[in-house]
């Protein structure tokens, strides 16, 4: 049966260790392509078989689901359901992968939503820690870390609720962070002087705090108001009211919260020179094409390309003369 090989597929993957988010937007994928194929077979969803597999059949479901879905949504069930035959191809479940026929949507490349404004970032850091965020039980300390995490180390929020006392290693001075990264992928971040002050500052708050907490080097890093370690929604809500209270609201990308720190920070590594290489291994990406996304989005080769359009002679003289007579432009070759 068709839902006992996708249970196989999912038990397969368990040493993967795939987040709980991913996971979840496999069984999605799996699941509403196989209520088409139901429906258009005329059968309950327990009632297909590998067999019902077809190519004729995987098409049109897949034609119908990208009927409803975005080009990016259709683009990752693809995927999912690529890796699910080719792993049924490799249990003798099916002789061949028919993946190949369905046609795929090439869906872009996301692009990066980094914070808008030049100073936009130093704003937001100077305004938590002047304690702008205005919380029943106001915490600056950790209000800054969160935000430094995110813009000076660039890390997702699984990333930053997974982190613990032990996570922040080496001596005063040459101190990184050991992240356990998306696809359980571990890296290194070197962190400056400022992030270990910024870092003392907020344990230090803790013992105030939590006087008869014990911490040990598994504690959680980033607690919420209980000594509890900080939840996806209040990680969230943290980082929301920050940008509210410094007055940034309009500066940060619709749909992006937390992940615009992120994006933050590496836009701002690729404008000072990083190359897709070092991006990709201080983010964790799997792919380099990602990495590479950061350094396109700068633009400076566009910039640079755009720049030496004849016009700008045009529109120098009217900065510098005034309105251009037919012969100034003539004269600039325009």
């Amino acid at each position: 049966m068709l839902l006992a090989a996708q249970d196989a597929f999912f038990l397969a993957r368990r040493p993967r260790k795939d987040s709980p988010h991913t996971t979840a937007a496999y069984r999605r994928d799996l699941g509403g392509v196989t209520s088409l194929l139901a429906a258009d077979a005329g059968k309950s969803i327990g009632e297909l078989t590998i067999a019902d597999l077809t190519v004729s059949a995987l098409r049109m479901a897949f034609g119908e689901f990208a009927d409803g879905h975005a080009k990016t949504s259709v683009a990752r069930a693809w995927s999912t359901w690529n890796q699910f035959l080719t792993f049924c191809v490799a249990e003798g479940l099916i002789d061949g992968n028919p993946m190949g026929a369905v046609t795929r949507p090439k869906a872009p490349p996301p692009a990066p939503k980094p914070l808008r404004g030049e100073d936009t970032p130093e704003r937001l850091l100077a305004a938590a820690a002047a304690g702008a965020r205005k919380a029943r039980d106001p915490w600056p300390e950790r209000d800054v870390l969160v935000i430094a995490l995110g813009l000076v180390a660039g890390l997702r929020s699984a990333e930053v609720r997974a982190l613990q006392r032990s996570s922040v290693v080496g001596r005063p001075g040459e101190q990184r962070l050991h992240v356990q990264g998306k696809g359980s992928r571990e890296r290194s971040i070197p962190i400056e002087s400022p992030l270990e002050r910024v870092i003392e500052a907020y344990l230090a708050s803790c013992s105030k705090r939590f006087p008869h907490h014990r911490f040990g080097p598994a504690t959680a890093l980033l607690l919420d108001y209980q000594g509890k370690p900080i939840g996806r929604g209040a990680l969230d809500y943290l980082v929301k009211t920050s940008y509210q209270w410094a007055g940034i609201r309009d500066q940060v990308p619709t749909g992006a919260n937390l992940h615009a720190l992120r994006h933050t920070f590496a836009t701002r590594l690729a404008e000072d020179g990083a190359n897709a290489a070092e991006i990709m291994a201080l983010l964790g990406h799997a792919n380099l094409n990602t990495s590479q996304n950061y350094i396109e989005a700068t633009g400076k080769e566009r910039r640079a390309a755009a720049a030496v359009n004849r016009t700008y002679r045009a529109l120098n003289c009217l900065r510098d003369k005034g309105s251009p007579t037919p012969v100034d432009l003539e004269r600039d070759g325009s």
